[in-house]
């Protein structure tokens, strides 16, 4: 969050995690997040076009959802059950393309989507 983001638009993402080496190995692994870390209590994460932070905290489960893109959903799925991701919500169509809702190890539900 250094830099000016863009009015109304959205800016950055934080997760409070129990661990932030164990979320940095997890979403990396995922979805090839890297990762800035300011100290032991934050880390900025960033997909290549969106950044966000994983600070150390309580995790607060729940609020709003993030979805995320996929070019291949079912190997999208794979790679995050093969890191402990638990599915909530298995793939359901919708006009447009199908997706799936995932928790990661702190309890945050999430959503992968494609038009695939």
């Amino acid at each position: 969050m250094g830099q000016k983001g863009t009015d109304r638009q959205i800016d950055n993402i934080e997760f409070a995690v129990a661990d932030i080496a164990r979320s940095k190995v997890f979403y990396g692994a995922a979805f090839g997040w890297t990762f800035t870390d300011y100290g032991p209590q934050y880390c900025e994460f960033t997909d290549g076009r969106l950044t966000g932070g994983l600070t150390t905290g309580t995790p607060k489960p729940g609020g709003p959802l993030i979805i995320l893109y996929a070019d291949d959903l079912t190997e999208t799925q794979a790679r995050l059950e093969a890191q402990g991701a638990r599915i909530v919500v298995e793939t359901f169509a919708f006009p447009g393309g199908k997706r799936f809702h995932f928790q990661d190890p702190d309890g945050y539900e999430l959503a992968v989507w494609s038009d695939k």
